[in-house]
């Protein structure tokens, strides 16, 4: 289940929705902007940790995707054994907010889950199954989703997901594919707990951790060529490879509280 509690208002507040429903993707990073690397937040159902982080990613014109891991996408429902359940990429974020708004509006704002599916709806069509994306296919169907512009290729730089488990069917995954691109991905984990309060401060801290590693991503992009650099080739990204594990270490002294874990993985 991708969400348990906490206020509405909580909800609201975790992403900084600005409540425009025409809200589409940020716009291509230009020149002023720089290098912008690309990132894929992952979560169990798409709802909740994985959205906060995604929204905010995309506010700061980070390219951004994201996904979860799940076999289905669980809400709750009226009771613990009555969850809400609906199928990865077949149900928009539109079509769960009307169904959980006329079965019972006030048990599903009282909860937050009207609030998150509502914020959730303003940002892309619908929950996706990181199983089913196919990594270096064209995303162009998706240039509604905020943070759409930069990701229409089907390939990512970083990986954040926020729960160990999906920290491990990602891996998991990308071993079982073959790694057909030859083209090094890094997977982090930072572990949130699934509620609205945390994945608010979950998502600061995806922030706050994308803007060191896209840091260094510049300086390392500098030293060894754009063209070189921007092929996502592994001996083109080594060197900056090889600064991420002291840029998690750092980033993990600030955020003590949300344990994180790094493997280097390959598309």
């Amino acid at each position: 289940m991708d969400t348990t509690n906490g206020a509405a208002a909580q909800v609201a507040a975790s992403a900084g929705n600005d409540g425009n429903p025409n809200a589409n993707g940020s716009p291509p990073p230009s020149d002023s902007d720089g290098f912008k690397l690309k990132f894929s937040t992952v979560c169990a159902s798409n709802q909740n940790r994985s959205m906060v982080a995604h929204l905010r990613l995309s506010q700061a014109n980070y390219p951004v995707i994201s996904f979860g891991t799940g076999s289905l996408v669980r809400l709750p429902g009226p009771s613990i054994t009555q969850p809400n359940v609906y199928h990865f990429n077949k149900t928009s974020y539109d079509s769960i907010y009307k169904e959980l708004e006329s079965k019972d509006t006030r048990l599903y704002r009282a909860n937050g889950v009207l609030n998150m599916v509502d914020r959730n709806r303003h940002v892309k069509w619908g929950p996706e199954r990181w199983q089913d994306w196919q990594i270096g296919m064209p995303r162009l169907d998706k240039t509604q989703d905020r943070g759409s512009a930069g990701t229409e290729g089907g390939v990512v730089d970083v990986v954040i997901t926020c729960e160990e488990r999906c920290w491990d069917a990602v891996i998991d995954d990308l071993m079982a594919r073959g790694a057909p691109l030859n083209r090094p991905v890094h997977v982090i984990n930072v572990d949130i707990k699934d509620n609205h309060e945390e994945a608010s401060v979950g998502g600061r801290a995806i922030l706050d951790l994308a803007n060191d590693l896209n840091a260094a991503a510049v300086e390392e992009r500098k030293t060894v060529g754009a063209n070189a650099f921007d092929t996502g080739n592994a001996s083109a990204r080594a060197s900056f490879d090889e600064r991420v594990p002291d840029i998690l270490a750092a980033w993990q002294e600030r955020w003590p509280h949300l344990p994180a874990l790094w493997t280097l993985a390959w598309f």
